[in-house]
């Protein structure tokens, strides 16, 4: 059942990205002020009439993470009392994914955090991509619908050929992940032996379940973040004599050491998608970027018209 005018707006993080979503739904993106005031407090002013219309907010996590986060906090809060008839928080990347469970003595869990203030400022809905664990789902006392890049990456390598191929779960947490995508492309699956080491970004790798050798490895993963681990994996994988390597992933975080780390490693390409800005510097000569922003139009729209999402991915 619709719920009023279907209004999109968009934070600061990843207007790019609004924009190519209100091209694909032909409508106009919503018109609001951003800015911060000389305090480096932040300001949002919604510019137009959303008096029970069904706003979706497009805001991604990317640095400045938590200036990113609170703008979108305030950008709901501006909207609910704007009297929107309900609103959507549309993050591709969630922020804190990672900080899913209290894993050491004393430490947070963000990411339900992050869902009870996204929850408390007045979102009705949140729509995500690839969470890091997709059990934060649990963590929302509102409707969260989890979508995911599996089937985009499927179609892009049916297009190039899955001919002498394996698809490459970096670690034994995302099996289940690749293994559905591996379903999807017909493909054989191995799985890397790997530990994270303490709080560092730091990875051991001590081997590979599955066969490679003289195969072409198609590494796939929620993010890439310093690039460590997919050096480890890489390097395992060049050791187990497996030919060419493609690494993929949803969220290119690329941080820190990231570039650098690629620049060394006998990639044949880095395919990822643009659920978060990549800037020129980053873009690699094979790098591939591929648009989320069909899949998340689509999925406003079926969410304006009260209609099934799990039925783009069937």
């Amino acid at each position: 059942m619709l719920k009023g005018e279907l209004k999109v707006f968009s934070g600061t993080s990843h207007p790019e990205l609004a924009a190519e979503i209100c091209s694909y739904l032909k409508k106009p993106l919503g018109k609001a002020s951003i800015f911060k005031y000389s305090n480096d407090n932040t300001f949002v002013s919604v510019n137009e009439n959303i008096r029970d219309a069904d706003v979706f907010i497009i805001q991604t996590s990317c640095a400045p993470v938590n200036d990113n986060l609170m703008e979108l906090l305030i950008f709901i809060d501006a909207c609910n009392r704007a009297s929107a008839g309900r609103i959507t928080a549309v993050v591709p990347n969630y922020p804190y994914a990672r900080s899913d469970k209290k894993d050491q003595p004393r430490v947070p869990i963000t990411a339900r955090l992050v869902s009870e203030l996204l929850t408390v400022a007045g979102a009705d809905r949140v729509i995500t991509i690839d969470l890091h664990a997709p059990q934060i789902q649990g963590f929302f006392s509102i409707p969260l619908d989890h979508l995911t890049a599996r089937h985009i990456v499927a179609k892009y390598f049916k297009k190039k050929g899955t001919s002498n191929k394996v698809v490459i779960s970096p670690d034994a947490g995302g099996v289940d992940t690749v293994e559905k995508l591996a379903n999807l492309l017909d493909l054989p699956y191995a799985i890397v032996d790997k530990r994270r080491l303490g709080n560092e970004d730091t990875v051991e790798a001590r081997g590979i379940i599955g066969d490679v050798k003289g195969k072409d490895a198609i590494i796939f993963d929620d993010e890439i973040s310093t690039g460590g681990s997919l050096q480890k994996v890489v390097s395992i994988l060049k050791e187990q004599e497996a030919k060419d390597i493609y690494a993929c992933c949803t969220h290119p975080v690329l941080s820190g050491p990231a570039i650098d780390r690629i620049k060394k490693m006998p990639l044949k390409e880095l395919v990822v998608t643009n659920s978060m800005p990549i800037p020129q510097k980053k873009r690699l000569p094979n790098l591939t970027i591929l648009s989320l922003g069909s899949l998340l139009a689509e999925t406003i729209k079926r969410v304006h018209h009260g209609e099934s999402i799990s039925a783009l991915f069937k």
